[in-house]
Protein backbone atom coordinates (compact mmCIF):
# COMPACT_ATOMS: atom_id res chain seq x y z
CA UNK A 1 0.00 0.00 0.00
CA UNK A 2 1.37 3.40 -0.96
CA UNK A 3 2.07 6.20 1.48
CA UNK A 4 -0.76 8.22 -0.07
CA UNK A 5 -3.29 5.43 0.53
CA UNK A 6 -2.12 4.99 4.12
CA UNK A 7 -2.51 8.73 4.75
CA UNK A 8 -5.98 8.77 3.20
CA UNK A 9 -7.01 5.73 5.24
CA UNK A 10 -5.72 7.34 8.42
CA UNK A 11 -7.67 10.53 7.68
CA UNK A 12 -10.83 8.54 7.02
CA UNK A 13 -10.45 6.62 10.28
CA UNK A 14 -9.79 9.86 12.16
CA UNK A 15 -12.89 11.42 10.59
CA UNK A 16 -15.09 8.47 11.59
CA UNK A 17 -13.76 8.55 15.15
CA UNK A 18 -14.35 12.30 15.45
CA UNK A 19 -17.87 12.14 14.03
CA UNK A 20 -18.90 9.28 16.30
CA UNK A 21 -16.85 10.24 19.35
CA UNK A 22 -19.86 10.65 21.71
CA UNK A 23 -21.31 7.25 20.77
CA UNK A 24 -17.90 5.55 21.03
CA UNK A 25 -17.08 7.15 24.38
CA UNK A 26 -20.52 6.34 25.77
CA UNK A 27 -20.23 2.74 24.61
CA UNK A 28 -16.80 2.37 26.20
CA UNK A 29 -18.07 4.02 29.38
CA UNK A 30 -21.05 1.69 29.71
CA UNK A 31 -18.93 -1.38 28.91
CA UNK A 32 -16.39 -0.16 31.46
CA UNK A 33 -19.03 0.10 34.17
CA UNK A 34 -20.11 -3.49 33.47
CA UNK A 35 -16.47 -4.59 33.60
CA UNK A 36 -16.02 -2.69 36.87
CA UNK A 37 -18.86 -4.68 38.45
CA UNK A 38 -17.42 -7.98 37.22
CA UNK A 39 -13.93 -7.15 38.50
CA UNK A 40 -15.30 -6.05 41.86
CA UNK A 41 -17.28 -9.28 42.22
CA UNK A 42 -14.22 -11.36 41.29
CA UNK A 43 -12.05 -9.43 43.77
CA UNK A 44 -14.43 -9.94 46.70
CA UNK A 45 -13.55 -13.62 47.54
CA UNK A 46 -9.85 -12.74 47.71
CA UNK A 47 -10.64 -9.70 49.83
CA UNK A 48 -12.67 -11.88 52.22
CA UNK A 49 -9.74 -14.27 52.64
CA UNK A 50 -7.42 -11.37 53.41
CA UNK A 51 -9.92 -10.01 55.94
CA UNK A 52 -10.14 -13.37 57.72
CA UNK A 53 -6.35 -13.69 57.78
CA UNK A 54 -6.01 -10.19 59.19
CA UNK A 55 -8.64 -10.86 61.90
CA UNK A 56 -6.73 -14.01 62.93
CA UNK A 57 -3.50 -12.05 62.94
CA UNK A 58 -4.94 -9.29 65.16
CA UNK A 59 -7.07 -11.77 67.15
CA UNK A 60 -10.24 -9.73 66.71
CA UNK A 61 -13.73 -10.59 65.50
CA UNK A 62 -14.23 -7.45 63.44
CA UNK A 63 -11.84 -5.10 61.65
CA UNK A 64 -12.16 -1.36 61.82
CA UNK A 65 -12.98 0.57 58.68
CA UNK A 66 -9.36 1.72 58.42
CA UNK A 67 -8.06 -1.81 58.73
CA UNK A 68 -10.55 -3.06 56.14
CA UNK A 69 -9.29 -0.51 53.62
CA UNK A 70 -5.64 -1.24 54.39
CA UNK A 71 -6.22 -4.96 54.03
CA UNK A 72 -8.28 -5.09 50.85
CA UNK A 73 -7.58 -1.98 48.76
CA UNK A 74 -5.11 -3.69 46.45
CA UNK A 75 -7.75 -6.26 45.48
CA UNK A 76 -9.94 -3.55 44.03
CA UNK A 77 -7.31 -1.60 42.07
CA UNK A 78 -8.37 -3.07 38.67
CA UNK A 79 -12.03 -2.28 39.37
CA UNK A 80 -11.18 1.25 40.55
CA UNK A 81 -9.04 1.97 37.48
CA UNK A 82 -11.73 0.66 35.14
CA UNK A 83 -14.38 2.68 36.96
CA UNK A 84 -12.29 5.86 36.70
CA UNK A 85 -11.67 5.33 33.00
CA UNK A 86 -15.38 4.66 32.41
CA UNK A 87 -16.40 7.85 34.18
CA UNK A 88 -13.83 9.78 32.14
CA UNK A 89 -15.32 8.37 28.91
CA UNK A 90 -18.87 9.28 29.93
CA UNK A 91 -17.80 12.79 30.95
CA UNK A 92 -15.88 13.09 27.68
CA UNK A 93 -18.94 12.09 25.65
CA UNK A 94 -21.01 14.70 27.47
CA UNK A 95 -18.34 17.33 26.85
CA UNK A 96 -18.18 16.58 23.12
CA UNK A 97 -21.96 16.80 22.84
CA UNK A 98 -21.97 20.09 24.75
CA UNK A 99 -19.36 21.60 22.43
CA UNK A 100 -21.22 20.39 19.34
CA UNK A 101 -24.52 21.80 20.62
CA UNK A 102 -22.80 25.12 21.34
CA UNK A 103 -21.39 25.16 17.81
CA UNK A 104 -24.82 24.36 16.35
CA UNK A 105 -26.40 27.13 18.40
CA UNK A 106 -23.79 29.59 17.14
CA UNK A 107 -24.33 28.51 13.55
CA UNK A 108 -28.08 28.83 14.04
CA UNK A 109 -27.70 32.40 15.34
CA UNK A 110 -25.51 33.36 12.40
CA UNK A 111 -27.99 31.85 9.93
CA UNK A 112 -30.87 33.58 11.70
CA UNK A 113 -29.12 36.96 11.47
CA UNK A 114 -28.24 36.41 7.82
CA UNK A 115 -31.86 35.48 6.99
CA UNK A 116 -33.18 38.58 8.74
CA UNK A 117 -30.76 40.81 6.83
CA UNK A 118 -31.67 39.06 3.59
CA UNK A 119 -35.42 39.63 4.15
CA UNK A 120 -34.84 43.32 4.83
CA UNK A 121 -32.70 43.64 1.71
CA UNK A 122 -35.31 41.85 -0.43
CA UNK A 123 -38.11 44.15 0.75
CA UNK A 124 -35.96 47.24 0.21
CA UNK A 125 -34.92 46.10 -3.27
CA UNK A 126 -38.12 44.71 -4.80
CA UNK A 127 -40.83 46.22 -2.57
CA UNK A 128 -43.37 44.69 -0.22
CA UNK A 129 -45.79 43.45 -2.91
CA UNK A 130 -43.15 41.46 -4.77
CA UNK A 131 -41.75 40.26 -1.46
CA UNK A 132 -45.22 38.89 -0.66
CA UNK A 133 -45.14 37.07 -4.01
CA UNK A 134 -41.87 35.45 -2.96
CA UNK A 135 -43.39 34.58 0.42
CA UNK A 136 -46.40 33.01 -1.34
CA UNK A 137 -44.11 30.89 -3.50
CA UNK A 138 -42.23 29.67 -0.42
CA UNK A 139 -45.56 28.84 1.27
CA UNK A 140 -46.68 26.91 -1.81
CA UNK A 141 -43.50 24.84 -1.75
CA UNK A 142 -43.92 24.14 1.96
CA UNK A 143 -47.37 22.69 1.38
CA UNK A 144 -46.07 20.55 -1.48
CA UNK A 145 -43.23 19.20 0.65
CA UNK A 146 -45.54 18.52 3.62
CA UNK A 147 -48.91 17.54 2.10
CA UNK A 148 -51.95 17.56 4.35
CA UNK A 149 -52.74 13.94 3.39
CA UNK A 150 -49.64 12.80 5.28
CA UNK A 151 -50.42 14.78 8.42
CA UNK A 152 -53.01 14.83 11.16
CA UNK A 153 -55.33 17.85 11.18
CA UNK A 154 -55.74 19.17 14.72
CA UNK A 155 -59.24 20.38 15.53
CA UNK A 156 -58.90 23.27 17.98
CA UNK A 157 -62.56 24.23 18.20
CA UNK A 158 -61.54 27.82 17.42
CA UNK A 159 -62.33 28.07 13.73
CA UNK A 160 -62.82 25.96 10.63
CA UNK A 161 -60.16 27.28 8.26
CA UNK A 162 -57.29 24.91 7.48
CA UNK A 163 -54.02 26.43 8.75
CA UNK A 164 -50.42 25.30 8.52
CA UNK A 165 -47.53 26.10 10.85
CA UNK A 166 -44.21 25.26 9.10
CA UNK A 167 -42.14 25.40 12.29
CA UNK A 168 -44.05 22.61 14.00
CA UNK A 169 -45.16 21.08 10.69
CA UNK A 170 -48.72 21.19 12.03
CA UNK A 171 -52.05 21.39 10.22
CA UNK A 172 -54.91 22.66 12.36
CA UNK A 173 -58.36 24.23 12.11
CA UNK A 174 -58.56 27.87 13.16
CA UNK A 175 -58.79 31.32 11.51
CA UNK A 176 -56.79 34.55 11.23
CA UNK A 177 -58.68 36.21 14.09
CA UNK A 178 -57.93 33.36 16.50
CA UNK A 179 -54.26 33.20 15.48
CA UNK A 180 -53.92 36.96 15.90
CA UNK A 181 -55.61 36.72 19.30
CA UNK A 182 -53.20 33.95 20.36
CA UNK A 183 -50.27 36.05 19.14
CA UNK A 184 -51.46 39.09 21.11
CA UNK A 185 -51.82 37.00 24.28
CA UNK A 186 -48.34 35.62 23.70
CA UNK A 187 -46.87 39.10 23.27
CA UNK A 188 -48.63 40.32 26.42
CA UNK A 189 -47.11 37.42 28.32
CA UNK A 190 -43.69 38.15 26.87
CA UNK A 191 -43.93 41.80 27.96
CA UNK A 192 -44.67 40.57 31.46
CA UNK A 193 -42.24 37.62 31.69
CA UNK A 194 -39.54 38.73 29.17
CA UNK A 195 -39.59 35.47 27.19
CA UNK A 196 -42.01 32.82 25.95
CA UNK A 197 -41.64 29.39 24.38
CA UNK A 198 -43.05 28.07 21.14
CA UNK A 199 -45.18 25.70 23.21
CA UNK A 200 -46.65 28.72 25.00
CA UNK A 201 -47.86 29.92 21.60
CA UNK A 202 -49.16 26.48 20.68
CA UNK A 203 -51.11 26.36 23.94
CA UNK A 204 -52.75 29.66 23.01
CA UNK A 205 -53.56 28.27 19.55
CA UNK A 206 -54.99 25.11 21.10
CA UNK A 207 -52.82 22.70 19.09
CA UNK A 208 -50.82 21.25 21.96
CA UNK A 209 -47.07 21.07 22.66
CA UNK A 210 -44.28 19.58 20.52
CA UNK A 211 -41.02 17.93 21.57
CA UNK A 212 -38.90 20.95 20.64
CA UNK A 213 -41.49 23.50 21.66
CA UNK A 214 -39.92 24.18 25.06
CA UNK A 215 -36.44 24.56 23.55
CA UNK A 216 -37.53 27.18 21.01
CA UNK A 217 -38.95 30.60 21.77
CA UNK A 218 -38.58 34.38 21.82
CA UNK A 219 -36.94 36.96 24.08
CA UNK A 220 -38.51 40.43 24.22
CA UNK A 221 -35.09 42.13 24.42
CA UNK A 222 -33.46 40.24 21.54
CA UNK A 223 -36.43 39.46 19.32
CA UNK A 224 -39.08 42.05 20.08
CA UNK A 225 -42.76 41.19 19.73
CA UNK A 226 -43.86 38.24 17.64
CA UNK A 227 -45.46 39.09 14.31
CA UNK A 228 -47.06 36.61 11.93
CA UNK A 229 -47.70 36.98 8.20
CA UNK A 230 -50.09 34.78 6.23
CA UNK A 231 -50.13 33.32 2.76
CA UNK A 232 -53.38 32.02 1.28
CA UNK A 233 -52.76 28.76 -0.55
CA UNK A 234 -54.58 25.66 -1.71
CA UNK A 235 -53.76 22.31 -0.14
CA UNK A 236 -53.24 19.29 -2.41
CA UNK A 237 -56.95 18.41 -2.17
CA UNK A 238 -57.98 21.96 -3.15
CA UNK A 239 -58.85 23.07 0.39
CA UNK A 240 -57.98 26.73 1.10
CA UNK A 241 -55.11 26.87 3.59
CA UNK A 242 -53.53 29.69 5.58
CA UNK A 243 -49.76 29.24 5.80
CA UNK A 244 -48.14 31.03 8.73
CA UNK A 245 -44.79 32.80 8.56
CA UNK A 246 -43.04 34.25 11.61
CA UNK A 247 -41.32 37.63 11.29
CA UNK A 248 -38.73 36.34 13.74
CA UNK A 249 -38.42 32.58 13.89
CA UNK A 250 -38.33 31.01 17.37
CA UNK A 251 -34.76 30.27 18.37
CA UNK A 252 -32.74 28.12 20.73
CA UNK A 253 -31.48 29.48 24.06
CA UNK A 254 -34.15 32.20 24.01
CA UNK A 255 -34.40 32.00 27.81
CA UNK A 256 -30.73 32.71 28.58
CA UNK A 257 -30.07 35.49 31.09
CA UNK A 258 -28.65 38.68 29.54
Amino acid sequence: MSKFNLTAAAKNIKGVLERHAPEILTGIGVAGMVTTTILAVKATPKACLLINDRKDELEVEKLSATELVKTTWKCYIPAAVTCGASIACLVGASSVNFKRNAALATAYKLSEAALSEYKDAVIETIGEKKEQSVRDKVAEERLKNNPVSKNEIIVTGNGTTLCYDPVGNSYFKSNIQQIESAKNKLNARMLSENYVSLNDFYDELGIGPTKLGDDLGWDIYKDGLVEIAFSSQLAEDGTPCLVMDYSIAPRYEYYKVH
